[in-house]
């Protein structure tokens, strides 16, 4: 009896810890990308609906922006082809596009069943409707890429008149350039550009890690919070490489343009959303602003006071 009381006290507790963060946070948009490995495990998948649904239930707009590239890829290889990429972005041929619209339009409509079996409402659109995502192409290096597209413009006014509707906007990349051209888009860029665009109150990028690190073969090294110029001399300094050298330049980017915070989590985690935004620790990595005002009095990463 005195066990289960104790189990009770300490789900009490959790509520509490999370009521501050409910109420600075009610009423304010918070763009979250979904995709990696946790998109393609449906248990896992199952939790961040979960954890997005439930920051709709208690006052937030959340908007979802989604990948697929692995989905993309499989699909690529059943009709025999071969996926390509150059610096991380996929080679998109005419044959490709089709394929690529396909699966994110499936993907996207499978999201929005699952948060409406949890009784909110949800509409799937992707960046060609309301104009939402204007493109021009975009090469790599110089190379021609393919449909590959480079965001000029975001029209968010489909993303409001959802919200003021109370609905909850899962989006998938692809947008339009000027000819009425079809593009892929890479997500993160997608996501980066949303929340820009409505000045989110957060962006949440899901991926494949746990955060940032000074250096990734060690785990001391691990950053939960960086402001923009501590990101920016990680940047500099060559330590960051691979796929998170663009993810950490979009992130820089969202808070130079009106984001308030930017966070890395480790989609694999089961309700790593909840618990990055509900606890006083968190488990991922926060970008903040260099003038932060909550930043002020939190104890800082070895890599930041090191590069003071």
């Amino acid at each position: 009896m005195e066990k289960d009381m104790e189990k009770v006290l300490q789900k009490a507790e959790v509520l509490i810890e999370a009521l501050p963060y409910i109420q600075r946070f009610n009423r304010k948009i918070i763009v979250v990308k979904y995709g990696g490995s946790a998109m393609s495990n449906e248990e896992l998948q199952k939790n961040v609906i979960k954890d997005v649904t439930l920051l709709k239930l208690v006052g937030f707009k959340p908007i979802i922006v989604h990948g697929g590239g692995k989905e993309i890829s499989r699909w690529v290889g059943k009709v025999g082809k071969e996926a390509k990429f150059v610096n991380g972005l996929r080679v998109t041929d005419d044959e490709t596009m089709e394929i690529a619209e396909m699966v994110l339009n499936k993907v996207n409509k499978s999201l929005v069943t699952m948060v409406q079996e949890l009784g909110v409402k949800a509409v799937g659109i992707s960046g060609k409707d309301g104009g939402l995502l204007q493109v021009e192409k975009k090469y790599a290096d110089g190379q021609d890429i393919g449909y590959v597209g480079e965001i000029t413009e975001v029209n968010p006014k489909v993303l409001y008149d959802l919200l003021e509707k109370d609905f909850l906007p899962i989006v998938a990349p692809i947008g339009l350039d000027k000819d009425f051209q079809t593009y892929n888009i890479n997500a993160d860029d997608a996501a980066c550009a949303i929340a820009k665009a409505v000045k989110a109150e957060k962006l949440a990028f899901l991926t494949d890690i746990e955060g940032l690190y000074r250096d990734i073969n060690d785990k001391s090294s691990f950053i939960s919070r960086i402001t923009t110029s501590e990101a920016e001399k990680l940047i500099n300094s060559g330590i960051i490489g691979g796929g998170m050298l663009p993810k950490l330049n979009n992130c820089t980017s969202a808070i130079q343009n009106g984001v308030s915070r930017v966070h890395i989590l480790d989609g694999r985690v089961p309700h790593c959303l909840l618990l990055e935004i509900f606890t006083k620790q968190g488990i991922g990595t926060a970008i903040i602003s260099d003038d932060d005002t909550l930043a002020r009095g939190i104890k800082r990463d070895q890599f930041c006071a090191d590069n003071d």
